[in-house]
C-alpha cells in the first residue's frame, strides 16, 4: 500500500505543476489561501498535509478541470490518513517516521554507512547490542518489520556502500558480530541486494566520515531525496543541487569501494575472524 507520506509528494508534485502550467507564482497561491508562501511551499514538497477547502481555492485558481481535480482530491484524502508505523509512534520519532514512508516507497535506495551496519540490514542479537533504551523490545519489532522490504517482490533495488570499519568496530560479542558478517554475505547474494565494501586501506582521495541515504522515486513522486540523521532529527534535501552532489559523491565511493564478490570474501574473512 502506497503510505501517506509518498501520496502528499504525488499531490504536491502535481500542484507545482498545475500551478507553473497557470504561470502563477507560491506567493499568488498563498494569497487565495490566505497562508505564507512557505505554507505552498511545503504543501508542494509533500512536507504537510492541505485541507480539501484550500485545495478547492487552488484548483480552481490554477484553472484545473473537475474531471483533472478529482484525482487530487483523492491524494488529500490520502495524505491525511495515518501511515502504516502510527502505533509505533512512542518508540519512534515523527522525522523517522516519514523517512520510514519513504523507504518503504522508493524504487531504489542508495546507502553509505560508515560505523555500524545499517538498520536493515541488522540481526536481532546486533540490533540488541546496540540498543540501550527501556523499549528495546519496540525498537527490535520496528526494525525486524523493516526488514520486510527486502523481501517484497515489488521492493526496491537495494544498494550499500560499507565502511570496513563498520564490519570490524565489534557491538555484542564476537558470536554476534560473526553472525551479523555471514548474514551480510547471505543478503549480498541476493538479487536486489548490491553490497560493497570501503575498505580502510583504499588509496583514494575520497573519503566520507558521515552517513547518508538516497532515495530515488519515479516521476510522479517528484524528486528524489538525500536522508542525513543526526543525534536527535534528520534532514530532508530534495533540492536538485544537493541531489546532485550527493549522487556524484555515491559514484565516486562506490568506484573507490570493493566489488561486490570482492566485498562477500571480506566480509566471511572478518567473520571468520570472529571464532
Amino acid at each position: 500500500m502506497v503510505t501517506p507520506t509518498i501520496q502528499r509528494r504525488r499531490l504536491g508534485n502535481a500542484l507545482r505543476r498545475a500551478r507553473e502550467a497557470a504561470g502563477k507564482s507560491q506567493d499568488e497561491a498563498a494569497e487565495v489561501i490566505d497562508s505564507a508562501s512557505s505554507k505552498v511551499s511545503r504543501m508542494e514538497l509533500g512536507q504537510s498535509g492541505i485541507r480539501l477547502t484550500d485545495l478547492k481555492l487552488l484548483l480552481d485558481f490554477y484553472g484545473v478541470s473537475a474531471e483533472e481535480a478529482e484525482p487530487l482530491r483523492e491524494l488529500a484524502r490520502a495524505g491525511r490518513q495515518r501511515g502504516r508505523w502510527s502505533g509505533y509512534r512512542n518508540v519512534v520519532p515523527d522525522w523517522f517516521r516519514q523517512y520510514l514512508d519513504l523507504e518503504a516507497d522508493a524504487a531504489e535506495i542508495r546507502w553509505y554507512q560508515s560505523e555500524v551496519i545499517p538498520g536493515i540490514l541488522q540481526t536481532e542479537p546486533y540490533i540488541r547490542a546496540i540498543i540501550d533504551r527501556d523499549d528495546v523490545e519496540r525498537q527490535v519489532e520496528v526494525r525486524l518489520e523493516r526488514q520486510k522490504v527486502i523481501d517484497r517482490p515489488d521492493g526496491p533495488e537495494l544498494n550499500f556502500i560499507l565502511s570496513e570499519s563498520a564490519l570490524r568496530r565489534n557491538l555484542g560479542d564476537r558470536a554476534t558480530m560473526r553472525e551479523q558478517l555471514s548474514h551480510l554475505a547471505a543478503l549480498a547474494d541476493r538479487p536486489n541486494v548490491t553490497i560493497q565494501v570501503f575498505p580502510l586501506d583504499a588509496e583514494t582521495y575520497v573519503v566520507s566520515s558521515f552517513s547518508f541515504i538516497l532515495l530515488r522515486f519515479g516521476e510522479e513522486v517528484a524528486s528524489d531525496v538525500v536522508y542525513l540523521e543526526t543525534f536527535t532529527d534528520a534532514d530532508y534535501l530534495d533540492s536538485p543541487e544537493a541531489l546532485r552532489a550527493y549522487n556524484r559523491h555515491w559514484d565516486r565511493l562506490r568506484a573507490a569501494a570493493l566489488g561486490p564478490a570482492e566485498s562477500r570474501r571480506l566480509m566471511l574473512r572478518i567473520a571468520g575472524e570472529m571464532k
